[in-house]
C-alpha cells in the first residue's frame, strides 16, 4: 500500500516537473507535413501569433500552432532521406531537422551501418548538415566513410535544386 502510494507521488511529481519545463511554444513545433516548402530551399513561416500560456492539459494534447517557424533545408532533408534509403528508419522529425536510422548494410558492402542526420540551417550549405555513422556496437566508423556520405548527400541536393529551377 505504501509501496503503490509513493510511486503515485513520484509520477505526479514528475509529470509536474515535465509540465513545468515543457518549453511549449519555443518554436520547435509545427504542421505535421514533409518539412518541405517553397523558396529559397526551405521551409519557413512567420510567428506573427501572440504566446499563449500553456497548460498541464496542453501536453496530452498534439494540437501545433501552424505559425511556429520551421527552418530545414528542404533540398538537404531529400536528399538525406534518398541517400539513407537502404537504411530502417527510425526518427524523422522535420521540425528539428534530426533523421535517426536503424541498423542496415549499404547496396555492395558488408558491414552494417547506424546513421544520425541533422540538418540545423535552412541554407544549402555543408555546414548545415552534420552526419554521424556507428558500426555494429557503436564501434567507431573511418571519418572517411562519413565524409563520403556527407559529399553523397551534399551532392544529391546540389542535383535536386537545379531540377527545381529547370521545372
Amino acid at each position: 500500500m505504501i509501496r503503490s502510494a509513493a510511486r503515485l507521488t513520484a509520477a505526479l511529481l514528475v509529470i509536474a516537473g515535465l509540465a513545468a519545463c515543457s518549453g511549449r511554444g519555443s518554436g520547435s513545433a509545427g504542421s505535421a507535413g514533409s518539412g518541405l516548402g517553397g523558396g529559397g530551399g526551405q521551409t519557413q513561416a512567420q510567428n506573427t501569433a501572440p504566446r499563449e500560456e500553456s497548460t498541464f492539459w496542453d501536453l496530452f494534447s498534439n494540437r501545433r500552432n501552424p505559425n511556429d517557424t520551421v527552418a530545414v533545408n528542404r533540398y538537404l532533408w531529400n536528399a538525406s532521406l534518398e541517400v539513407l534509403n537502404f537504411l530502417p528508419q527510425q526518427v524523422i522529425d522535420p521540425f528539428t531537422g534530426v533523421i535517426v536510422t536503424g541498423y542496415g548494410t549499404p547496396p555492395g558492402g558488408n558491414r552494417a551501418y547506424r546513421a544520425t542526420v541533422k540538418v540545423s540551417d535552412p541554407s544549402l550549405d555543408a555546414r548545415a548538415l552534420k552526419v554521424s555513422l556507428q558500426g555494429p556496437g557503436g564501434s567507431a566508423v573511418a571519418p572517411d566513410t562519413v565524409r563520403a556520405v556527407e559529399d553523397a548527400i551534399l551532392t544529391r541536393a546540389r542535383q535536386l535544386r537545379v531540377q527545381d529551377k529547370n521545372l
